[in-house]
């Protein structure tokens, strides 16, 4: 593998791979081919080559910095949630080398929440809502943080057309002549209005004294708002050390970059902080929109979560945003924000539960793999985020490191490892292994090159127009006697046909295509397997591998012939941490559903499997009645996205829809079901009140067993009459045919006796013993 490179120097060598190594010794390989000085390690030992000769850079990590984890976050002024802090890597191009980090959730860390919303008409229910929301919300955070301060934000919408009313009569009411509410303050794009402070009830204050505005078409400009609540640190009051919540409060879609373009706004939004003296924001009418990834950026480098707090109908679209802004969450919100308190606490549970690693300013030499280590202790290679994770529960991870080739020299790079929402970050310096030891003693005009080239690390660099292992040859002077060594096997091209043989040595022709090298012109870098048209996938500047003579060189993360397969496995992990729900398998960073009726990204839809009921019962459960298992741990408003629709009577003949029932713990039935609608939302419709049945009327059984006995009683005497009647017939049957059988004569009655009798004595008696009548004497 390390001679096939054809390396013609010491660095070439150490970047065929990374077990090649090259021997300087100055009499290795005398009469062989250039080649043969860059092989492993071992070959070159066994080959003569002493060991201090031998260049073999291997990658190494220093850990610089190492502070231990704080257990709570009051207790100390600087709390320290990443374990290390600062690391240098020293990166052999090829090599992979890996490191471990530790995070974690501490205890009692401050909150800084910042509530921004929308005070545009359609919000004037929800403003009468939270006037008290300071002093309710500050007595829930209480009991999860000592240390938590509150400010407050409003937005309506750019005041110019075509998106507020610009009439003059509407400069200042622009609800002038609307019938249902008549006044309301002049339009405006974002104002701060209560910095975040621990004084709850200066929020009250502050809202009591806010009133609604009007704007003319239906999205809003809070993503203006929210770009300004992030950069503009100083007034709104962050703090270094706390978690920062921006809870994003609307009834309507957002306004998104270009959409200025209709009002004339041609200046893209430059992400800088522009609030004037009446914390007002200056530029809404001179700047377009933010994009979503400017809104990502600025969040991630404020330590930003935000929170969409949206009604029902806007979930799915906002949803969407959460999966293009790291750091977000998204709740449902009633439509006069009563739940409002409970959303915030449960949207902070949920950012509480999970850690999740991002990469800032990635090299685009390196290439990084992770493989996470949650609670319960299961190494998952390619995720970086561990959920359901309890306040104070440490996770890790390894991260491994690749470097795909060499910066130029005197580059200095660095990246960073940072929990998204957290201050605590982990600073990686990089240095690459790309040089040898003794290309520093190379020899100018060297004699061991005929003084026509350069002597390093054992080779000769010749001038242009001298060859040869010592510059001995003149380039294009006869050398048929050489030709044979330009050959790979014999009866095959001279040079592969795509070099000339000259001082025994093949000089490789040039190609448009790429680099044609190795001893016999055999290797190149463009015949690999290519990925819609992209040599070893990727893209033209980052590409997953490296083609090298002929065969793709994956970096790290990828596999395959042509590095298209990625083993990557977050993107397969489904809501509840399972890969692929347990429906499937990852394959190249996606799942590939192997449970019938499974489909969705991670599988997780399957309205015909037989644990749907079981899963989709659990969120019935605790979004409907704030129990089960999922309410217990407070994941529910994670895991249970699902749209759920109440009714009095369930119909179970709509197609495609699977019925579910189970008992509850009253004895009762809870009946509902599941289907998959068409734009991918996952629907439950269920009974708004499981079917139980009624107590027992003491009056009705008493009648009941009453009328059971004598029911009983009159159903044995009719059975006995039954009986007795059909013994009777049989009876008097059996006379009437005993009588038709019977032969009388007329003149007698074979009753009858006679009333006179006729005896005959014995005529002859005993003389002695008996008298004339026998009688005895």
């Amino acid at each position: 593998m390390c001679m096939s490179g054809s390396a013609t120097s010491c660095e070439e060598c150490l970047l065929i791979h990374p077990s090649c190594a090259w021997c300087a010794q100055e009499d290795f390989g005398r009469g062989r081919t250039l080649t043969s000085r860059c092989d492993f390690s071992q070959n070159l030992q066994k080959r003569g080559c002493e060991v201090r000769f031998i260049e073999y850079p291997t990658s190494s990590i220093s850990i610089l910095q190492n502070m231990p984890l704080s257990s709570k976050g009051s207790v100390s002024a600087h709390v320290v949630q990443i374990m290390p802090q600062k690391v240098s890597l020293s990166l052999r191009p090829g090599d992979q080398t890996w490191f471990g980090l530790q995070v974690r959730q501490v205890e009692d860390y401050p909150v800084d929440l910042y509530y921004l919303m929308d005070l545009s008409l359609s919000m004037k229910d929800d403003l009468d809502t939270i006037r008290n929301l300071g002093t309710k919300l500050a007595q829930e955070m209480g009991k999860l943080t000592s240390n938590f301060r509150l400010g407050f934000g409003s937005f309506v919408d750019k005041n110019m057309s075509p998106f507020s009313y610009t009439a003059p009569k509407y400069q200042e009411n622009p609800c002038s002549g609307y019938k249902l509410f008549p006044n309301c303050v002049p339009t405006f794009g974002f104002r701060h209005i209560l910095s975040l402070t621990d004084k709850v009830d200066r929020f009250n204050e502050e809202v009591q004294k806010q009133m609604v505005s009007r704007n003319r078409d239906a999205p809003e400009g809070g993503f203006d708002a929210i770009l300004q609540a992030a950069v503009c640190k100083e007034k709104i009051g962050w703090r270094k050390e706390a978690y920062h919540l921006l809870v994003f409060a609307t009834d309507d879609v957002p306004h998104l970059a270009l959409d200025g373009r209709l009002g004339g706004l041609v200046q893209p939004h430059d992400g800088q902080c522009h609030l004037n003296n009446k914390n007002e924001y200056s530029a809404s009418t001179t700047m377009d929109y933010p994009s979503l990834a400017l809104l990502g950026e600025k969040l991630a480098e404020n330590n930003i979560f935000l929170i969409f707090a949206v009604t029902k109908r806007l979930y799915v679209i906002y949803k969407n945003f959460t999966a293009l802004i790291p750091g977000t969450t998204v709740e449902i919100l009633d439509q006069d924000s009563k739940n409002v308190i409970q959303l915030i606490i449960a949207a902070y549970n949920n950012i509480r539960s999970k850690v999740e690693l991002t990469v800032w300013d990635h090299p685009e030499e390196i290439s990084l793999s992770f493989t996470a280590t949650c609670q319960d202790g299961k190494p998952r290679p390619g995720l970086r985020k561990c959920a359901d994770l309890k306040i104070g529960d440490t996770v890790s991870f390894n991260v491994s490191v690749e470097a795909r080739s060499c910066p130029p020299r005197g580059t200095d790079q660095s990246f960073t490892i940072k929990p998204v929402g957290f201050k605590d970050r982990l600073e990686v310096a990089v240095d690459y292994q790309c040089d040898c030891g003794c290309s520093r003693k190379a020899q100018t005009n060297s004699r061991l090159c005929s003084s026509l080239g350069t002597y390093n690390c054992g080779t000769c660099h010749c001038e242009p127009g001298y060859l040869g292992a010592r510059c001995e040859c003149q380039e294009g002077e006869p050398s048929t006697m050489y030709n044979s060594a330009c050959r790979e096997a014999e009866g095959k091209q001279m040079c592969s046909g795509r070099g000339e043989c000259s001082c025994n040595q093949c000089l490789c022709y040039e190609s448009e295509f790429g680099k044609i090298y190795g001893s016999f012109c055999e290797c190149d870098d463009f015949s690999c397997a290519r990925h819609k048209g992209i040599l070893c996938s990727g893209k033209e500047i980052i590409r997953h591998g490296e083609c090298h003579c002929g065969q793709c060189k994956c970096h790290a993360g990828y596999i395959g012939g042509d590095c298209n397969c990625s083993t990557e496995t977050s993107s397969c992990i489904s809501d509840d941490g399972q890969m692929c729900s347990g429906r499937g398998n990852c394959v190249c960073g996606r799942c590939q559903c192997t449970e019938p009726g499974a489909f969705g990204d991670t599988c997780e839809k399957c309205p015909t499997c037989p644990d749907a009921c079981g899963t989709k019962r659990e969120c019935i459960e605790c979004r409907l009645f704030n129990s089960g298992r999922l309410a217990d741990n407070q994941t529910c408003q994670r895991l249970c996205k699902d749209e759920i629709i109440t009714v009095e009577t369930l119909k179970t003949e709509e197609p495609g829809a699977v019925l579910c029932l189970y008992k509850t713990d009253n004895d009762c039935v809870m009946k509902f079901t599941y289907s998959e609608h068409a734009s991918g939302q996952s629907i439950l419709t269920a009974l708004k009140e499981p079917e139980c049945g009624g107590g027992p009327d003491a009056l009705m059984v008493l009648l009941a067993v009453v009328g059971s006995i004598l029911l009983v009683g009159v159903v044995l005497l009719a059975a006995w009459k039954t009986v007795i009647t059909i013994h009777d017939r049989r009876e008097f049957a059996r006379f009437q045919s005993a009588r038709s059988r019977a032969r009388y004569e007329m003149a007698s009655n074979p009753l009858y006796k006679q009333p006179v009798s006729t005896h005959f004595v014995e005529t002859d008696f005993n003389m002695y013993g008996k008298s004339y009548n026998g009688g005895v004497h």
